[in-house]
């Protein structure tokens, strides 16, 4: 059996036993195999894996291992883009577009109110559906079945480690630095579907007495007729917009500070 060690940095050690975080350990291996299948035989997804050093140089999934090897596997960087160094997989769409699993349903709704595209499945879709909906439709996967992500076809997508619904949607944000793209209330939280302004006299009919009496500023989405206005609920959900723009500022301010990694955080002989 080949011998070999291995690093994993930051996040990464949240899927490893404790033994092995935050520490070098050694590994054996039987034959030619690649670094991506070791990685992920190991407990971490191929999706959370911004960077991989062989000895100090930047190698991609391919990579097979050899007798000896030192294996450092780094999280993806909040604000340093070192895909030119090793191309692991194809650039991010834009804007990016998103699949969630089934227990993910809050979420959804939040990212919807964000203005992110966001689909949600019903319960009739198993994960082989899920992955292959996100590799037809080019969705970044959110989840938190590590298995879910280790599937090959899966090319984008992220492990989610609270339940909580509101720190996910943070998470997701700053994992993929969409502050600076949220658009609120353009998406319907029901479909998914585009909003767009409609006059109150063609939907009255469809309208309670006191909606009619006391609001005139409506939408509908276009996919599947939804109306929305500025009802009981749209108070509740712009604190959590105004929420998640003030934790944009405190992200900014950390990103100025050094909040991400630098490079010359990096091991020496493994510097960039």
């Amino acid at each position: 059996m080949d011998l070999l060690t291995f690093r994993f940095y930051a996040e990464l050690n949240d899927f490893l036993p404790p033994a092995k975080r935050q520490v070098t350990f050694s590994h054996g291996c039987n034959g030619p195999v690649s670094v991506k299948h070791l990685i992920e035989a190991l407990g971490v997804p191929h999706t959370e894996v911004g960077l991989i050093l062989a000895n100090g140089a930047t190698v991609d999934f391919a990579y097979l291992v050899q007798p000896g090897d030192r294996i450092s596997v780094y999280p993806h960087f909040a604000t340093l883009d070192v895909s030119s160094l090793a191309q692991l997989r194809p650039p991010l769409p834009h804007p990016p577009r998103f699949l969630l699993d089934i227990h993910l349903g809050r979420l959804a709704a939040y990212m919807r109110l964000l203005g992110f595209d966001t689909a949600y499945p019903d319960d009739n879709h198993n994960d082989q559906d899920l992955a292959q909906i996100a590799h037809e439709e080019k969705r970044v996967l959110l989840t938190r079945d590590q298995g879910l992500l280790k599937r090959s076809i899966v090319i984008h997508g992220y492990c989610l480690r609270t339940r909580d619904s509101r720190q996910q949607l943070i998470t997701v944000l700053r994992r993929f630095n969409l502050f600076n793209q949220v658009r609120p209330w353009q998406r319907c939280l029901k479909c998914n579907g585009r909003l767009q302004p409609i006059e109150k006299s063609l939907i009255l009919h469809r309208l309670e007495p006191k909606t009619i009496k006391y609001f005139d500023e409506f939408h509908v989405c276009q996919a599947c007729g939804q109306i929305y206005w500025k009802g009981s609920h749209y108070e509740r959900m712009q604190k959590l917009v105004e929420s998640v723009r003030s934790q944009n500022e405190t992200f900014h301010r950390l990103e100025v500070l050094g909040g991400s990694l630098p490079i010359s955080n990096l091991p020496k002989s493994e510097k960039l």
